[in-house]
């Protein structure tokens, strides 16, 4: 299934394997659909850092650390300063570890701004450089909320940018297999009336219109808070939805009440849900998007993340046996293109003249444009080439990056582990089972006050 979904990039693929041998840049200057005239500009300019260091540690381990030194060595090239990166599978211990022991590194990559913001109150992180946060809120694709997700309190209390997101990923997608839509003669939903009104005409014709499945072993009933995160982005401004990942508002507020009950509209009816929608908290989410590729197809469509694939069967090929659309906004309600997901944030742990050079390189195009071609890399930042991306899935995902107009994480990553990873998922399952919308809202919120 990888090398179906990542057909024609052979030849990038292969560049990027030879990588820098003997010292040479992944992809030579002046070929391939990257933005070298910004760069070669920007070495023309670049301080001279020769003899300086920059140290970076983060969860990456092989085979992305390996892509990220690919990057890294363009920043060498044109300053002449020494970076290096270090992985580890407990980098979010270690990191505080040594910040608490002052030997942190120059950067810490962050998978999660949670941990990033504990360690800024505490003064162990380091602003971003000045004009930063200006710049990725006129570069960025939802630029103010790339800021808001960066920005945190320091140790006197005033917020501060300290986070620069570089790689993220997209949540808020409904796959679907192009040959089925064509055989039935149906279009693309564009708005979230269109995808409702699909929804009922599938149903009308006799067919299933959606697969869902919310089993996960011991976290069974994650995918349907994906949903109503996505909804409540949908129906809700940004700062609702901050208010209600925070508990500022109440679980139990009615906005949310009716945005459980508006995944209740598409999974607790049997017509609209493959076997019915007994079957939704007993399919496992793996499982849950096969039917989409059977013959008959058992549904049309499955919203569902980007790492979805990985679950397809091994001959689907994107683009013919499968594609995905951007979970569509209300053309009814001015609440923008909101995007659900997650990302990874690059911090100061220990300033330096070339710690701040090389965030300020982090902004320049190419920077991630050779991420872009090596990897599962996504970007928000408006100014790449999307021909640099490794394949066509990537490239349509960092679209609908660059036109999001608000970028939020998953609220249940945001919440207290006994809510977000505890009440807020079974109670998902008892509400497909049946139970009323405000009765598992009322419960999840009394879990939320015992925790307090």
């Amino acid at each position: 299934m990888k090398s179906a979904l990542y057909a024609g990039s052979a030849a990038i693929a292969l560049s990027a394997g030879a990588a820098s041998a003997g010292g040479h840049l992944a992809f030579p200057v002046g070929e391939g659909p990257f933005s070298w005239d910004s760069y070669t500009t920007y070495s023309d300019g670049a301080p001279d850092l020769s003899g300086q260091s920059v140290t970076i540690s983060g969860p990456w381990l092989a085979p992305e650390d390996g892509f990220f030194d690919n990057m890294i060595a363009y920043f060498e090239a044109a300053t002449g300063a020494d970076v290096t990166y270090v992985g580890s599978d407990s980098f979010e211990q270690q990191i505080v570890i040594d910040a608490e022991a002052g030997a942190a590194p120059n950067i810490a990559v962050f998978p999660q701004p949670g941990l990033a913001a504990d360690l800024a109150a505490r003064g162990l992180l380091s602003p971003l450089p000045a004009g930063m946060g200006d710049w990725v809120a006129n570069n960025y694709g939802a630029g103010s909320s790339w800021v808001d997700l960066g920005t945190y309190a320091d140790a006197n209390g005033a917020d501060q940018l300290f986070g620069f997101f570089y790689n993220v990923n997209v949540k808020s997608l409904v796959w679907y297999n192009p040959e089925n839509f064509e055989d039935a003669g149906y279009d693309i939903p564009t708005s979230m009336e269109e995808l409702r009104a699909l929804t009922d005409q599938i149903v009308a014709e006799g067919e299933t219109p959606w697969c869902i499945g919310l089993g996960s072993g011991a976290a069974t009933g994650w995918p349907a808070t994906d949903w109503v995160e996505d909804i409540m982005l949908r129906t809700q401004p940004a700062d609702v939805y901050d208010a209600w990942t925070s508990n500022e508002m109440a679980f139990n507020d009615p906005r949310v009440v009716a945005a459980i009950e508006e995944f209740g509209w598409f999974a607790r009816d049997d017509a609209k849900v493959s076997g019915g929608a007994g079957a939704v908290a007993s399919t496992d989410f793996r499982d849950s998007p096969k039917g989409l590729f059977s013959s008959p197809p058992q549904c049309y469509m499955h919203r569902q993340a980007s790492f979805v694939p990985a679950f397809f069967p091994e001959d689907v090929e994107f683009g013919v046996d499968a594609d995905f659309f951007y979970f569509p906004s209300y053309a009814s309600k001015d609440l923008g293109n909101p995007v659900l997901g997650g990302g990874t944030l690059m911090a100061i742990t220990n300033a330096s003249d070339a710690t701040t050079e090389f965030m300020n390189f982090l902004q320049l195009p190419i920077a991630h444009e050779i991420m872009m071609a090596q990897t599962g890399f996504l970007t928000p930042h408006k100014g790449v080439n999307l021909q640099a991306y490794l394949n066509d899935t990537l490239r349509k995902q960092g679209q609908i990056l660059i036109d999001a107009t608000t970028f939020r994480f998953d609220g249940s990553d945001l919440m207290p582990g006994g809510v977000g990873a505890g009440t807020f998922w079974t109670g998902m399952v008892d509400y497909t089972g049946g139970k009323d919308a405000q009765t598992v809202a009322d419960e999840i919120q009394a879990s939320w006050d015992a925790l307090k």
